[in-house]
């Protein structure tokens, strides 16, 4: 990854001017498609397979009941609306409002049992839409047509699941989030020039992001809180990730180096850490959809969208201007700081040593008072209720919000949110009288307080019964209520002889969207947390690192669930922020416990890989932890602030659904940053020592190498200095470790030379195979054709070939035997005859040279057809009798004079060479031709 990202900075060089022009001509294509198409975003939940969408299905086939609801709240100021005149006014009304294309009202004072207040001046209309999410066009016809005739002494609310909060929120909380973020780049870089990068880099992924958002929802179900979300990441981590590309750029710039190195080197460290964390951000988005639920599985989807953009935008972006920009970006030197009495003044020194050092003094205290404090923010967590939101957590003055809370004081709360049970009665022999004897067995039940229909439909085949519970939605005695109506339902079957009963309407879909959210968060978090051990395992490389950072995570979503709890659900902060207190929003525990693993491993990984690189340079594990937390904290600091400063911007003027995600990211980042990741983790390495790093070697040579901390980059730089102090060479090995065998081995050969590796007894065809990128290294380094093993295998394989002389094929060197060998190497007619000819030849020319016997014959074959291939290193095994050496040297130097590096390894034979100081008490490789 590293090597690859290095690589790009390269690429990113000569094209920069091109990449920038088409961002931004990716995003004029988007935001201009989206504006034409406009968007069509659908709030509607689902879940394929309950109960309440089968019931919903039925409704809608057997009553054409296949839109959203809304109610029509109608009140008298004198007399009641069962007087003549007043009762005129109401018919004129609902016949008004029904003749709206778009949606049927029925007259709720028509009948032998109308719906009426205990005072008998108010009563509710019920509207059914044609369409599940009605244009804004139908719901301000309807709105207009329910309005009272002038001298009416009517008065009408207008709300219900079809009507959403109609107030566009206010922008201005995110621009100043923008600007506190814009400041502390500012302080961050030192240079208003750096700091505005970022920011431009977020809000063109963010751009890029929304209007994509927008687009889909023309063919798919987006929610109208996807792109405030996909928003709130995008800029979070959009600014997060530039920086911590654009600081280590400027520090290399810092240190001398020209631009295009500068941020080769910066992409391929901070680059490699950006791609891994945004990896488990996207992954753990993409886990929302385990829940089964599309509308969240879109949400998740929209973000994990956001972050992808914002990953793609810091490499592509970032480096492209930053490169554009040149030397404007390098910072300059330190002044000499001078006391007035002319002597020098010490440098200023940050708050990140004496912190660091005061946190692993004691660190036990440390570790038990971070325990307890967290511990104490999480208890709230414990006491959660989930529900989705409905219309009495809409914003005030609202109508929907008026509406809920007019027909909660005239009614009753559960006159917001009915139930609807749809039976089977196709067997009845009396339909009417089924569905009645029904409803009295529903209005038996406890907390229910009226039911306001109960009909069969036209075709005589399903009943419906419109059923008020005695709270509303987010109640917990409606779900208990629900719960009720279900488990009555076979009992009733039986007893009534009727088909099918079903609990469904908005507000049963709703119930069970959250029963089946709260069902989802246990496997969810399984999925988090195994990923969070995996992932961490296999990047730091030990053991105790993972179970700690992964313990952190969990005390920072505690901490985040226990304060969304307190504000919204115990209504802590209720008068600063206008909300009502209520039950939490269904899918915020398990959107805030992806969100906030990403997050989480961020800071995990720019603060940890720093004291991990200390380590591993120089083996001191307090020593390491100090000094890599002073190299990364400046940055991990500014990243978390401006982190939760964007959160934080989204709750003043955010919806109901939005704001308690929002409080609870800002809650999140900021205690696992500040108190998790630089408090916690720095006190648990200094406890551990030692053992913070280590791992099982059974475990270390089963997981894959990932190279998220550049490591890689610092090998090829060392590299290629000592190829510039010694010379080129074609393979190089400096202190490797290979299978059955613990001496390190050492080796350069330069290309067109012949080196000789001795190796221990039963080592020799391990040695060879790991030499030709075919096994695993235990230890050491590795470089072939110029490419490092084991980060560039892949690469480096058809470069080398191993060859086994006595068991290299069959033993014939004729053309025939050449063109046998081809067709096993090439599909190609065109390619096997060049290799067919290229090979013949240079098997003649190696069969002249050497004589071999006919057991050598297959590896001369073998030899040359590697040569033909373009293969650079010959990596050759000597068969354990001395009697052959002759003949496998004049292969080698045949090889080598065809211009291959050429690697004899040999068991059981004493170096014939002096070995180097550094190398003493190792075999050594001996360069004899």
């Amino acid at each position: 990854m590293s090597l690859a990202l290095f690589h790009l900075a390269e690429v990113l060089a000569r094209r920069r001017g091109l990449v920038l022009a088409g961002w931004l001509l990716l995003l004029a294509l988007l935001v201009g498609g989206a504006g034409a198409l406009g968007d069509d975003f659908d709030d509607s939940v689902a879940i394929p397979g309950t109960e309440s969408q089968q019931g919903q299905v039925v409704l809608s086939d057997r009553f054409g009941l296949t839109g959203a609801a809304g109610q029509v709240l109608i009140s008298t100021g004198s007399g009641r609306l069962t007087d003549p005149t007043t009762r005129t006014d109401v018919a004129d009304l609902v016949a008004r409002t029904d003749a709206v294309d778009g949606v049927s009202v029925s007259d709720p004072l028509d009948g032998d049992d109308p719906l009426l207040s205990d005072d008998g001046r108010s009563t509710i209309a019920q509207l059914r839409f044609d369409d599940q999410v009605p244009s804004s066009r139908v719901l301000d016809a309807v709105a207009a047509a329910a309005e009272p005739k002038p001298g009416s002494p009517l008065t009408t609310y207008v709300g219900g699941d079809a009507y959403k909060a109609d107030n566009d929120p206010s922008r201005v909380p995110e621009l100043l989030g923008l600007m506190v973020s814009f400041l502390i780049l500012a302080v961050t870089f030192g240079s208003l020039v750096a700091a505005g990068m970022p920011i431009l880099s977020s809000l063109v992924g963010v751009g890029v992001t929304l209007s994509t958002v927008v687009l889909v929802s023309s063919v798919a179900t987006v929610s109208s809180n996807a792109p405030t979300l996909a928003e709130m990441l995008g800029l979070a981590v959009g600014i997060d990730y530039a920086l911590f590309i654009l600081s280590r750029y400027r520090r290399h710039l810092g240190e001398g180096l020209a631009p295009t190195e500068a941020m080769a080197r910066a992409l391929a460290t901070a680059g490699s850490a950006v791609v891994f964390a945004g990896a488990t951000v996207v992954i753990a988005l993409a886990g929302l959809a385990v829940a089964g639920i599309p509308v969240l599985t879109v949400m998740g989807l929209a973000a994990a969208g956001a972050v992808s953009v914002a990953v793609l935008a810091a490499l592509t972006l970032i480096p492209s201007l930053a490169l554009l920009l040149g030397e404007r970006l390098r910072p300059r030197p330190p002044r000499e700081r001078t006391r007035r009495s002319g002597r020098p003044r010490s440098p200023r020194r940050g708050v990140a040593g004496p912190w660091v050092r005061a946190v692993t003094r004691v660190p036990l205290l440390t570790v038990a008072a971070v325990l307890v404090l967290l511990g104490l923010v999480a208890v709230p967590a414990a006491g959660m209720r989930l529900a989705l939101p409905d219309n009495s957590t809409a914003p005030s003055g609202t109508s929907a919000r008026e509406t809920y809370d007019a027909i909660t004081r005239t009614f009753g709360e559960g006159y917001n949110s009915p139930l609807s049970v749809a039976v089977d009665v196709i067997a009845s022999t009396d339909p009417s009288g089924a569905v009645d004897d029904l409803a009295d067995d529903i209005a038996a039940v406890p907390d229910v307080v009226d039911i306001t229909m109960a009909t069969p439909n036209p075709g005589g085949d399903t009943g419906l019964v419109q059923v008020v519970p005695r709270e509303g939605q987010t109640a917990a005695s409606t779900s208990d209520l629900v719960r009720a109506l279900r488990a009555a339902a076979p009992g009733w079957e039986d007893d009534l002889g009727v088909g099918q009963i079903l609990v469904t309407g908005q507000t049963a879909i709703n119930i069970d969207v959250s029963e089946r959210l709260g069902g989802a968060l246990v496997p969810f978090a399984a999925i988090v947390i195994g990923l969070s051990l995996l992932l961490l395992t296999v990047v730091f490389r030990s053991v105790a690192v993972p179970l700690k950072a992964t313990l952190g995570y969990l005390l920072s979503v505690g901490a985040a669930l226990g304060a969304v709890v307190a504000v919204f659900q115990w209504g802590w902060l209720s008068g600063v922020l206008g909300e009502a207190p209520g039950p939490i929003v269904s899918f915020l525990p398990i959107f805030v416990m992806g969100v906030l693993f990403g997050l989480a491993m961020d800071y995990e990984m720019f603060l940890v890989s720093a004291m991990r690189e200390e380590y591993v340079a120089t083996g001191d594990p307090r020593g390491a932890v100090e000094r890599g937390f002073r190299a990364s904290a400046r940055v991990v600091t500014a990243a978390a602030l401006i982190m939760t400063s964007v959160f934080v911007a989204f709750i003043p003027a955010g919806s109901a659904t939005i704001k308690p995600i929002a409080l609870g990211l800002a809650v999140g980042v900021f205690v696992d940053a500040f108190v998790v990741r630089m408090t916690l983790v720095p006190a648990v390495l200094v406890l551990l020592g030692r053992g913070a790093w280590w791992l099982p070697g059974w475990l270390a040579r089963r997981l894959p190498e990932v190279d998220v901390e550049g490591a890689a980059l610092h090998r090829k730089v060392a590299v290629e200095s000592w190829q510039d102090e010694h010379g080129t060479v074609a393979l190089l090995a400096r202190g490797l470790v290979v299978p059955g065998s613990e001496e390190p081995l050492h080796l350069a050969v330069p290309p067109g030379r012949v080196g000789r590796l001795d190796v221990a007894p039963g080592a020799g065809r391990a040695t060879a195979y790991v030499l030709g990128g075919r096994g695993h290294q235990q230890a050491g380094e590795l470089v072939v054709a110029g490419l490092l093993l084991p980060e560039q295998r892949a690469a480096a394989q058809p470069l080398v070939t191993v060859v086994e002389p006595t068991i290299a094929g069959p033993h014939d060197s004729t053309p025939a035997a050449v063109a046998a060998r081809v067709r096993l190497l090439s599909s190609s007619r065109r390619r096997r005859r060049e290799l067919t000819a290229a090979a013949t030849i240079l098997t003649a020319s190696l069969t002249t040279r050497v004589d071999p016997p006919p057991a050598w014959r297959g590896a001369v074959v073998e030899a040359a057809l590697a040569l033909a291939s373009g293969v650079r290193v010959v990596v050759l095994v000597a068969p354990p009798t001395r009697r052959a050496e002759p003949t496998l040297e004049g292969l080698a130097q045949a090889l080598a004079d065809e211009g291959a590096a050429v690697v004899v390894v040999a068991e059981g034979v004493t170096p014939v060479t002096e070995q180097a100081p550094e190398e003493r008490g190792a075999r050594a490789g001996e360069v004899f031709a």
